[in-house]
């Protein structure tokens, strides 16, 4: 449906608790989109600026998941090189150079300056080679070797690409197609320097004409054919975090005719909204702002979901694990959680290495277990020694006398 461009404008909210998947959820999400559709992904966290306004870090993350696919004819010239002759100054000046390229119909001489010559060296452009140059930028491509040249050298390397000599015209036309995000069109026209604020990322507020005006620009390009609209994806993770101001920017923006497709994420039950006295609401997200979400329910792991997640885990970090040690950390993440079992791993793996064990076993989970304490463990920790620990109005208890005679940070 995204690809689709079906639900532009809308929203949809996955709702679950910690551990659920839910950002993996939108991660999949994005590789699964391609290149060409754009995908944000933004901490509520984040808005929260003294440079820029939240509206106006709301409005760059909408425009930045807005896609412009841009329709542009070019001339290139594209074919075999037949033979490069560079006249080298014996000052050391402008070098100058004959290129001559054919087809299978026809073959021309051209005349290089200086800048093709550099590029001709930058690409190692030899005969034999199927070119690609692009007359108005001047940029070359090399497309490969000559099926003719085949023969020339008894060894080639893994990436040497063999291709056809074109045929016909050496001069074609050829429709390039560019896809740019609605807010690099922003910063490019805000700026007098705003090619360069892209890569530095001083973008800074930029004004509503701005804005307007580029609109008017994508519309006009829209109704010529130049150009079309590709509505991406803005993923806004922890969303509860937001407060009313940034829920009532969001209410509007979803209903402007240039609007993404917002996925949040929420691990919320009933929560305050923040920036209100005393609104419980479901997710911590305002009634008139669910209404319009389409919201995903996500529930925990079952164990054995839990074991599959892990096996992956560990054949991307490269760690070999024992069945039964693999059986102990799906039983560990059931009960404690499965972020928590993903970090065994790592910490099993080094102790194994430290007892030279080839795979990580049942003796390294437990260790690991002992040392490293999960969320329920470290509660029931801090819940013991409260008094030990530095208070809110900065009171401890130094010393005294340990309860049942064990250790003073033992916890059962």
């Amino acid at each position: 449906m995204v690809k689709e461009g079906k639900i532009a404008g809308r929203a949809i909210l996955i709702a679950g608790p910690p551990s659920t998947g839910k950002t993996a959820i939108a991660i999949g999400m994005s590789k699964g989109l391609g290149e060409d559709v754009p995908f944000t992904t933004l901490a509520s966290s984040e808005i929260f600026s003294l440079e820029m306004s939240k509206t106006e870090a709301l409005e760059q993350a909408f425009r930045k998941s807005i896609g412009v696919r841009i329709k542009e004819e070019t001339e290139v010239i594209e074919g075999e090189v037949v033979e490069i002759v560079i006249d080298r100054s014996v000052t050391g000046g402008n070098k100058q150079g004959k290129l001559t390229i054919k087809t299978t119909d026809m073959e021309t001489l051209y005349d290089m300056g200086t800048k093709m010559i550099d590029s001709m060296n930058r690409e190692k452009v030899m005969a034999g080679d199927i070119i690609s140059i692009d007359k108005a930028s001047g940029r070359i491509t090399k497309l490969g070797r000559s099926y003719t040249r085949s023969r020339d050298y008894d060894a080639m390397g893994p990436d040497t690409k063999f291709v056809q000599c074109p045929d016909g015209e050496l001069q074609v036309r050829r429709e390039v197609v560019h896809t740019v995000s609605l807010h690099e069109i922003d910063v490019i026209n805000s700026r007098t320097q705003g090619f360069l604020a892209l890569f530095s990322g001083d973008t800074g507020e930029i004004r509503a004409e701005v804005r307007s005006q580029i609109n008017t620009k994508v519309a006009e390009w829209r109704e010529e054919g130049k150009a079309t609209i590709v509505p991406g994806v803005l993923f806004i993770d922890e969303v509860h975090m937001l407060d009313a101001e940034c829920f009532s920017f969001i209410n509007r923006a979803l209903e402007d005719e240039l609007a993404p497709i917002v996925i949040m994420a929420s691990n919320r039950g009933l929560a305050r909204v923040r920036g209100t006295d005393a609104t419980i609401t479901p997710h911590g997200l305002p009634p008139d702002l669910l209404d319009r979400l389409v919201i995903v329910s996500t529930a925990p792991y079952s164990q054995s979901d839990i074991q599959e997640i892990l096996t992956i885990r560990a054949q991307e970090e490269e760690v070999d694990l024992s069945p039964d040690a693999l059986a102990l950390l799906a039983k560990i993440g059931h009960e404690a959680g499965l972020r928590y079992a993903g970090n065994l791993i790592t910490t099993a793996h080094l102790a194994a290495a430290r007892r030279k064990a080839k795979e990580v076993g049942v003796v390294d989970v437990q260790r690991c277990f002992e040392l490293f304490y999960d969320p329920n463990r470290s509660v029931r920790f801090v819940s013991e020694f409260e008094k030990r620990f530095v208070a809110d109005d900065g009171g401890v208890e130094l010393g005294g006398v340990t309860v049942g005679g064990g250790d003073a940070m033992e916890v059962s």
